[in-house]
Protein backbone atom coordinates (compact mmCIF):
# COMPACT_ATOMS: atom_id res chain seq x y z
CA UNK A 1 0.00 0.00 0.00
CA UNK A 2 2.85 2.14 -0.45
CA UNK A 3 1.43 4.33 -3.65
CA UNK A 4 -2.00 5.66 -1.32
CA UNK A 5 -1.52 8.69 -2.77
CA UNK A 6 -2.02 7.56 -6.52
CA UNK A 7 -5.71 6.39 -5.68
CA UNK A 8 -7.02 9.31 -6.17
CA UNK A 9 -5.04 10.91 -9.21
CA UNK A 10 -4.44 9.62 -12.74
CA UNK A 11 -3.18 5.66 -12.48
CA UNK A 12 1.10 5.72 -13.33
CA UNK A 13 1.64 4.39 -16.90
CA UNK A 14 3.64 2.98 -19.34
CA UNK A 15 4.25 4.24 -22.56
CA UNK A 16 5.13 2.08 -25.10
CA UNK A 17 6.97 3.41 -28.47
CA UNK A 18 4.55 2.09 -31.51
CA UNK A 19 7.27 0.01 -32.85
CA UNK A 20 7.68 -1.80 -29.98
CA UNK A 21 4.08 -3.23 -30.27
CA UNK A 22 3.62 -6.74 -31.42
CA UNK A 23 0.39 -6.36 -33.30
CA UNK A 24 -1.46 -9.62 -33.68
CA UNK A 25 -2.07 -9.96 -37.95
CA UNK A 26 -5.51 -8.46 -39.52
CA UNK A 27 -7.65 -10.85 -40.36
CA UNK A 28 -8.42 -10.27 -44.39
CA UNK A 29 -11.91 -11.43 -44.28
CA UNK A 30 -13.23 -9.00 -41.97
CA UNK A 31 -11.73 -5.72 -43.64
CA UNK A 32 -13.76 -6.97 -46.85
CA UNK A 33 -16.77 -8.14 -45.10
CA UNK A 34 -16.95 -4.67 -43.55
CA UNK A 35 -16.27 -2.70 -46.85
CA UNK A 36 -19.15 -4.39 -48.37
CA UNK A 37 -22.81 -2.35 -48.94
CA UNK A 38 -25.17 -4.81 -47.69
CA UNK A 39 -28.75 -3.96 -46.75
CA UNK A 40 -32.52 -4.73 -47.06
CA UNK A 41 -33.42 -5.22 -50.63
CA UNK A 42 -37.14 -4.87 -49.86
CA UNK A 43 -39.26 -3.02 -46.87
CA UNK A 44 -40.65 -5.95 -44.62
CA UNK A 45 -44.93 -6.47 -44.83
CA UNK A 46 -45.64 -4.53 -41.71
CA UNK A 47 -43.29 -1.45 -42.76
CA UNK A 48 -45.48 -1.56 -46.37
CA UNK A 49 -48.60 -1.64 -44.50
CA UNK A 50 -47.57 1.54 -41.75
CA UNK A 51 -46.38 3.52 -44.73
CA UNK A 52 -50.10 2.93 -46.75
CA UNK A 53 -51.72 3.73 -43.72
CA UNK A 54 -49.46 6.88 -43.58
CA UNK A 55 -50.35 7.65 -46.81
CA UNK A 56 -54.02 7.00 -46.16
CA UNK A 57 -54.25 9.38 -42.99
CA UNK A 58 -52.32 12.15 -45.38
CA UNK A 59 -54.44 12.24 -47.75
CA UNK A 60 -57.93 12.39 -45.48
CA UNK A 61 -56.53 15.14 -43.04
CA UNK A 62 -55.29 16.88 -46.47
CA UNK A 63 -57.58 20.08 -46.98
CA UNK A 64 -59.87 19.68 -49.76
CA UNK A 65 -58.70 23.01 -51.55
CA UNK A 66 -56.52 21.57 -53.38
Amino acid sequence: MANKSLAKRQKLTIRIEPSQKALKPRNPLVTAARQRVAGPHQKTVSAQRQEQKRLLNKKLTKPEDE
